[in-house]
């Protein structure tokens, strides 16, 4: 482990409990974003990363969508925390069991607007009571639909069943993202390289009509020409 890995995941324990703590003190929403789009950025500025949104114009400035996008890198959610900045688009993560126990990630989860996915559980009915409950109160969903991070190098892993059922049961139109540059790999580099700046481009997709039909990582797949590979 080199210097500067030690250094940065020092700074990013700091960065991650220091707004957990401010993030435990607020119930206003737009607190909320404000102090995750705050963390978000200062993280990345941390690592040198900047974001490019391609097709922005595509990106709605208000509204109630379930936001999905690919996932392999952690610096994955700050990326498009970002990308949000300038919309009053918000709402809670979902996030599975491990993330709440972490003790890098789990004061800064647990309290930044955050719907725990327990999949050991055999009942959901709490896990859809939640979601249900955030949009009551005018708020978005923000999922990764592969489940967890793709960590093969292909460009996208197999999407779970439950995105499509939290747009069914809401009603909510979903707002497709895909983070085009490998961030796992941005993230090495910099960890490589303290001195390197790099640039992350995420790209906003159409939006998807709840009651479309067609499988929606082959909807996803087609949208980003993302051919499954054999």
């Amino acid at each position: 482990m080199t210097f500067n890995t030690i250094k940065q995941l020092f700074i990013g324990l700091y960065l991650t409990n220091s707004f957990g703590f401010r993030l435990k003190k607020t119930n206003d929403p737009m607190e909320k974003k404000r102090l995750r789009l705050a963390y978000s950025e200062a993280q990345l500025a941390t690592l040198k990363v900047t974001v490019k949104v391609e097709n922005k114009e595509k990106l709605p400035q208000t509204g109630q969508y379930l936001v999905v996008s690919n996932h392999k890198s952690i610096i994955d959610p700050p990326i498009i925390e970002v990308a949000f900045k300038e919309t009053q688009i918000f709402g809670p993560w979902v996030s599975k069991k491990e993330l709440y126990n972490s003790f890098f990630f789990g004061l800064f989860v647990r309290h930044a607007g955050s719907i725990l996915l327990d999949r050991e559980k055999s009942q959901m009915s709490g896990f859809f009571a939640e979601t249900k409950e955030a949009v009551s109160r005018g708020e978005s969903i923000f999922i990764f639909p592969e489940g967890t991070r793709n960590k093969t190098n292909k460009p996208l892993s197999s999407f779970k069943e439950g995105s499509r059922i939290i747009a069914l049961k809401n009603r909510l139109p979903i707002l497709p993202l895909y983070i085009k540059s490998d961030a796992n790999k941005v993230l090495k580099n910099t960890l490589a390289n303290s001195a390197l700046h790099q640039e992350v481009t995420i790209v906003v997709g159409d939006i998807i009509d709840y009651k479309d039909k067609t499988d929606l990582e082959t909807r996803y797949r087609e949208m980003f020409g993302l051919q499954e590979e054999g």
